[in-house]
């Protein structure tokens, strides 16, 4: 059975045969709702990329302390990729960046699309990415993912045509696409992003735009996927290359 991971944020004072202790409502959700008991395996994250294996070595109603056996400091992948997902309505926006998450994604960028149903504005935004960042770490702690993506601020088309010279390669997904997936040369280090537009698809103007700054506009094929799924598709795809 796979260690169920929660989330410590200062883990610096970590030593194997020392004791951790967990509190708040990470220790809670630990003893409440996953019924962690004494002598149990567990570990903790800090969510960049600190790893501490243990076992419960003692519980009350909120707080939980681990007896440390493992420390594993991970690196980062080889190929970071970044989700550029436009806000969409209702939750399919979170929903894309939930898959892509436990996928792998490294960072995710709200991206402002013309035809975004949903806006953020300067109030907004701060809430809603705050949210969004909550939806990407309880992915990265369901995954067991040691490394959570973070969720950076939100971008207007122009400011994502500006940031595409910052990437190795950036593909767009677009029913108008001229190439497939598999006629990409992929970094097998470096930078990736992927650009997937709103329920109403990335306007005509948009996607001129974004091939020329250098954007690579990929169709998936015949199947037009949802802006929820489109993203964790191609994730899926590229992890397993």
């Amino acid at each position: 059975m796979v260690e169920p991971l929660f989330y410590m944020q200062d883990l610096s004072s970590s030593r194997v045969g020392s004791v951790l202790a967990l509190t708040g409502s990470e220790a809670k959700h630990a003893v409440s709702v996953r019924r962690m008991q004494i002598g149990e395996a567990v570990q903790l994250t800090d969510g960049m990329g600190m790893r501490v294996k243990g076992k419960v070595s003692a519980t009350s109603s909120n707080s939980l302390e681990l007896l440390v056996a493992e420390i594993i400091s991970e690196t980062r992948p080889a190929l970071e990729i970044t989700l550029v997902q436009a806000l969409a309505k209702g939750d399919r926006d979170e929903l894309a960046i939930q898959a892509s998450t436990e996928l792998g994604v490294s960072k995710v960028t709200p991206w402002q699309a013309a035809r975004s149903i949903s806006r953020w504005d300067q109030a907004k935004e701060v809430k809603a990415r705050a949210r969004w960042q909550q939806i990407v770490n309880e992915a990265g702690k369901q995954s067991l993912r040691a490394f959570w993506p973070e969720v950076l601020p939100s971008v207007s088309t122009g400011g994502l045509v500006s940031a595409i010279a910052q990437f190795d390669l950036v593909i767009v997904l677009d029913t108008t696409g001229n190439k497939a997936l598999n006629q990409l040369d992929f970094p097998k280090q470096g930078s990736v992003a992927i650009v997937v537009g709103p329920e109403g698809g990335i306007e005509a103007n948009e996607l001129e735009l974004l091939a020329g700054a250098g954007a690579q506009l990929v169709s998936l094929g015949a199947n037009v996927l949802r802006t929820s799924t489109a993203g964790p598709a191609v994730i899926a795809a590229l992890t397993l290359r």
